[in-house]
């Protein structure tokens, strides 16, 4: 039997999702099922951990998974990420290396083995300015401080919510604005699929939605961080007149 790491995942699924889930057997499984309609629960083995959620929302289930994490880190996944063993081992040594690091955010791959998105080239602190594009399962936190600091994900935000994205974004900025440090480091921790719901679309909801987590996140100065956002990178873009009713919130 393998050494188990000091470190939770906690897994976010529906009833009819769950058994997707591929479990590592070096951590502990947490699955947080959302079962608002009260359906049968899928059956588990009896190392994995199920908590059984009465309603729907993504942050709730992240919330749900710092409050019952009893170990010292915790990694947020879903029922369609596979992680990489190799990538958390060297996740854990880096927080355990570095105590001053509450949240490390890493990188991610495709079906085809390339990476998710355009991640920075090198490891550097988090900021408000760098941070606008984090997936939660490329986030492990150190429980203690999180807990320690009372920061917890935006139920107003995030899959589920009428503001279905942007929670993992708001998360950040409100644990940096509360003081603690996060880090980015090139560490491939997962494999998702290409499509995701924090993929930048043309609709009215995704502008609206990605809209408000910048007036969550910076208040006054959200007409100009949108701009920056849209700007970095260039290749995408809602158009000239979807960009501009996205800079004013519209």
């Amino acid at each position: 039997m393998n050494k188990l790491l000091p470190l939770t995942i906690g897994y976010s699924t529906l009833t009819n999702r769950a058994k997707n889930i591929k479990f590592l057997n070096s951590v502990i499984n947490l699955v947080i099922v959302q079962n608002p309609d009260s359906t049968i629960l899928p059956t588990f083995s009896t190392e994995v951990k199920v908590l059984e959620l009465k309603n729907r929302g993504v942050a709730k289930s992240r919330n749900a998974a710092i409050s019952n994490a009893e170990t010292e880190y915790l990694l947020f996944g879903d029922d369609d990420i596979e992680f990489n063993e190799s990538g958390i081992v060297s996740a854990v040594n880096y927080l355990n290396e570095n105590p001053q690091i509450s949240i490390l955010l890493m990188q991610a791959v495709d079906e085809s083995g390339e990476l998710r998105k355009r991640y920075p080239a090198k490891s550097h602190q988090l900021k408000l300015t760098n941070s606008a594009k984090a997936a939660t399962y490329e986030m492990m936190i150190r429980v203690s401080d999180i807990k320690g600091a009372g920061i917890k994900f935006d139920e107003d935000f995030g899959a589920g919510a009428p503001n279905y994205l942007g929670d993992e974004y708001i998360f950040i900025a409100d644990a940096l604005r509360s003081g603690l440090k996060g880090r980015f480091e090139p560490i491939v921790i997962a494999t998702h699929p290409t499509e995701s719901s924090g993929n930048l679309r043309n609709s009215t909801t995704d502008r609206s939605a990605r809209a408000k987590v910048f007036s969550r996140v910076f208040g006054i100065w959200a007409p100009l961080m949108r701009t920056l956002f849209l700007a970095k990178p260039p290749s995408k873009k809602f158009g000239l007149i979807n960009s501009l009713l996205f800079i004013f919130g519209k």
